[in-house]
């Protein structure tokens, strides 16, 4: 691992060898059967991509070995260290580095995702592009009970906001379904592996850097579904809509930018 990369201390069990060029990153802690459905369909695919699962120090039982070589999941990173979506993504990306992965497929651990889209993110990834956001707001994109105040969020705040500083139309900012290549994650002028990304700053700053730094960018169409009734959820819609604001401030104030020197990086003076 690269020195003066900011990666959290995390557990490694690998079940299964490297097996395919791109691999698919699954974000999750704590999400029970949901994730156990997920792995079930993900199955399917793992003659096409390898399974990697970022665990944020999942407690319930979910993550069991059994289930895992079940589901013929690849590896399982647990993460000993601070941090929350961000930093579990930081580990997933540097270890697909680490193993010379020619990109990276992330999905959350949910279960509300349509995982059988991978193929299509793989697709654009041969093509040649660098950065693709799954979107159900696309043409062929599908959302199915999408709490009104989410939609309200991404339509009228996020989507605009990120995509006025990107300068590229976005449409589904928030949506964790996208693929990266390495050679966008690895740009010197990127330098995705600092502690400053520890919740969800890492997702938007992708969003703004992928097509600012001339890297090919795609939407593609997904389906995301939510259950009907009450959202479970692991953050309150007032703490989640005011960390919404205070991260795009920070992207519109640059605070996650970098000035490089020589081969180093210091953060961007505020």
């Amino acid at each position: 691992m690269r020195s003066n990369w900011e990666v959290p201390n995390y557990n490694l069990k690998e079940l299964r060898p490297k097996a395919h060029d791109y691999c698919v990153c699954i974000p999750v802690i704590n999400e029970g059967s949901k994730i156990q459905k997920q792995l079930e369909k993900l199955k399917q695919l793992s003659n096409e991509i390898d399974i990697i699962i970022l665990d944020g120090g999942s407690t319930d039982g979910s993550l069991n070995e059994h289930v895992l070589l079940e589901n013929r999941v690849r590896a399982l990173l647990t993460k000993q260290d601070k941090g929350k979506l961000s930093a579990q993504l930081r580990m997933g990306f540097a270890y697909a580095l680490e193993e010379g992965y020619k990109g990276i497929v992330t999905v959350d651990g949910n279960n509300k995702d349509s995982v059988e889209s991978i193929p299509d993110f793989i697709k654009k990834l041969d093509e040649g592009y660098d950065f693709i956001q799954g979107s159900r707001y696309v043409p062929g994109g599908k959302e199915i009970n999408t709490p009104l105040s989410r939609k309200l969020a991404i339509k009228l705040i996020h989507a605009p906001f990120i995509s006025l500083m990107a300068r590229f139309r976005y449409t589904d900012t928030t949506n964790g379904f996208r693929g990266h290549s390495i050679d966008f994650l690895q740009d010197h002028r990127l330098q995705p592996f600092r502690d400053v990304f520890d919740t969800y700053e890492l997702l938007a700053y992708l969003s703004v850097k992928a097509p600012k730094l001339g890297y090919k960018v795609i939407e593609i169409p997904v389906t995301r579904s939510y259950p009907k009734g009450k959202v479970p959820t692991k953050i309150s819609p007032l703490r989640g809509n005011w960390l919404l604001i205070k991260i795009l401030c920070s992207l519109f104030f640059k605070k996650y930018d970098v000035k490089l020197i020589n081969s180093g990086f210091i953060k961007e003076e505020q």
